[in-house]
């Protein structure tokens, strides 16, 4: 049986991909926004309140090494700047139905790709959960229709998602989720910075758009340290099967500003998702016990990933 930390890392695991599903509406807020001026902003508000976390609680941050870098580098090209780009490209020629159903595939990634990375095989349970919550994911995104490259747009999506996480899982292990998180943000700040400048023309935010960054910026901090830690305890396969989460979260949130409609349809797609994520978190490996502690490589071994930040 899963132990107390397991228990509060599947706790934490919810509690992000709730946060990011939930904050879909508000980055729709930013669509009309340069794109990478908006990142830079938002990650750069990150920075600052990452900073100024670590130094109220004197948390030791790590300084990157050489090796480090390439995966830092890796995480905010792929999982943050450039996910965020491919999806806003992608639902340009495709349904948010059909992006939002091939990016409910990424937990079935997770769980293929995690452990043959960390040189396992695959956990048939953790696997079955994932293909649940995929199919919960494509019943409440309705499917969706696409023109041109739009199919391919949603894909590399989807493996950007994926990404985010399987690149995380040896560089949390060396520095730590806090530190990891920090260091992306720093350098998703100054690469989105040279990007705009390169390439978009300066204008100020709205008062709209201003909440929009602000609010993202803070789910966006919190998001990152508590997924990366709960990929350390449960490792990249199983907390995976957590993303499924994300578009039912973002349902109950467009339902509640009034943005969508309920429907049978998205209540079974929910339930759905529901299940494969106990199958997914209950398989017959072992659970570390109570009394023996876990030691971070031994985590890094068991794990196979960021929301993102998961909307990283």
């Amino acid at each position: 049986m899963p132990t107390s930390r397991y228990r509060l890392a599947i706790g934490t695991g919810l509690l992000t991909s709730a946060m990011i599903g939930g904050s879909v509406p508000l980055s729709g807020m930013l669509i009309n926004f340069p794109l990478f001026t908006g990142q830079s902003l938002r990650y750069g508000a990150g920075a600052l309140l990452l900073a100024a976390w670590a130094l109220a609680k004197r948390a030791p941050i790590a300084i990157p090494k050489p090796r480090d870098f390439p995966a830092l580098i890796a995480i905010v090209a792929v999982g943050m700047l450039g996910f965020n780009a491919v999806m806003i490209a992608a639902q340009r020629h495709a349904e948010p139905g059909l992006v939002a159903a091939v990016l409910g595939g990424s937990p079935l990634v997770l769980a293929t790709v995690g452990p043959l990375l960390a040189k396992r095989g695959p956990a048939a349970r953790t696997l079955l959960g994932a293909a649940v919550v995929v199919a919960g994911v494509v019943v409440l995104s309705g499917g969706g229709s696409w023109e041109g490259p739009g199919l391919l747009l949603a894909v590399l999506t989807m493996v950007c998602e994926a990404c985010f996480t399987l690149f995380a899982v040896g560089v949390i292990g060396r520095m730590g989720g806090l530190s990891v998180s920090l260091w992306c943000h720093v350098i998703a700040t100054v690469g989105g910075a040279c990007l705009a400048v390169a390439f978009e023309t300066w204008r100020t935010p709205t008062n709209r758009e201003w909440t929009a960054l602000s609010v993202v910026a803070v789910l966006t901090v919190v998001a990152f340290v508590i997924w990366y830690h709960t990929v350390s305890v449960l490792g990249a396969d199983r907390a995976g099967v957590l993303i499924g989460v994300m578009p039912a979260a973002g349902l109950f949130v467009s339902v509640a500003i009034g943005s969508q409609d309920l429907t049978l349809a998205g209540l079974a797609g929910v339930a759905v998702v529901g299940l494969g994520c106990v199958i997914g978190l209950l398989s017959r490996s072992p659970w570390p016990s109570a009394g023996r502690r876990v030691l971070r490589p031994t985590a890094v071994r068991s794990a196979s990933p960021p929301p993102r930040d998961p909307v990283p």
